[in-house]
Order: C-alpha cells, then sequence, then structure tokens
C-alpha cells in the first residue's frame, strides 16, 4: 500500500473542503416508458459556505 491508499480522510473533513471551495452539482434524469419522456428532471445547484465574501442570498430580502 502507498501513503495515498492509505490516507483516511472524515466525511466532515471533506464536506469542509468542498464547501469552502464550492461544488457544482449538474444532472438531468429522465422517465420513459416504451419512447414516450413522462417526466424530465433537470439539476443544476451550487452549493457554497458564506462567509465575508460571499454574501447570503437572503440579506437582500430583508
Amino acid at each position: 500500500m502507498t501513503v495515498i491508499e492509505r490516507r483516511e480522510i472524515a466525511l466532515v473533513d471533506l464536506l469542509d473542503r468542498l464547501l469552502a471551495g464550492g461544488v457544482v452539482i449538474t444532472g438531468d434524469i429522465t422517465l420513459r416508458i416504451a419512447d414516450v419522456d413522462l417526466v424530465r428532471i433537470d439539476l443544476n445547484a451550487l452549493i457554497s459556505s458564506v462567509n465575508e465574501q460571499v454574501r447570503p442570498p437572503w440579506e437582500e430580502l430583508l
């Protein structure tokens, strides 16, 4: 085993690293029966932590 293979990262640490930089999630799902599209779901999401540089969107509503 190499050092990289033995390295374990806690889930909390991984989430902290991802939220510090931000994560973009995109995808689409289509439910189809007999070549007829019944339901289509498109997902576009940006997940990021809120800090002094990135203001929360609800401050504009107040």
